[in-house]
């Protein structure tokens, strides 16, 4: 996943590093399966950027990525935020996702999370939104990955839900 966004991040970055730092506002979300503990392992990636001033927005709050004196109130924000703005169904049913942290970088966060455990899972259905509250430009690409068989998708704003079949 982190070589996929890199790379497009390199190609929009060459045809229009003139405009601005990136003038696409663009991030990936995996929903990947995990046999053992019957789980979906979740990572977001976005320009850190672009998620301070979502999350900033959204809250009235001013917090700062790679600054160590907001990483707990980042937490507790990034928590609420992923809760509003991802969703996931499997087989029809919805499925808590657990925020488990976040990393971050010069100019990238990856958001953690996990489901509960689920059985079997045939029809994943998704409800990616993240960053729409702030930029009605933003794409995501979503990967769905079941059983070593990976379904990649855009979804665009507005679009927010994905749908796959196992």
């Amino acid at each position: 996943m982190q070589k996929l966004f890199l790379f497009l991040v390199f190609i929009i970055s060459l045809n229009f590093s003139a405009k601005s730092l990136h003038p696409y506002h663009v991030g990936s979300v995996e929903f990947k399966y995990n046999e053992k503990s019957k789980t979906f392992e979740v990572s977001a990636r976005f320009f850190l950027d672009d998620l301070e001033n979502a999350v900033n927005k959204k809250y009235g709050k001013t917090v700062h990525f790679n600054d160590a004196k907001f990483k707990d109130q980042i937490n507790v924000l990034l928590k609420s935020y992923c809760e509003d703005y991802l969703k996931i169904k499997v087989n029809n049913k919805a499925i808590k996702l657990n925020y488990l942290g976040f990393e971050e970088d010069k100019e990238s966060v990856d958001i953690y999370l996990e489901t509960e455990a689920v059985l079997n899972p045939k029809k994943i259905e998704t409800a990616v939104s993240l960053l729409y509250s702030y930029y009605d430009d933003q794409m995501n690409i979503v990967h769905i990955i079941v059983k070593d068989v990976r379904k990649s998708s855009e979804v665009v704003y507005p679009n927010r839900y994905l749908y796959q079949q196992f």
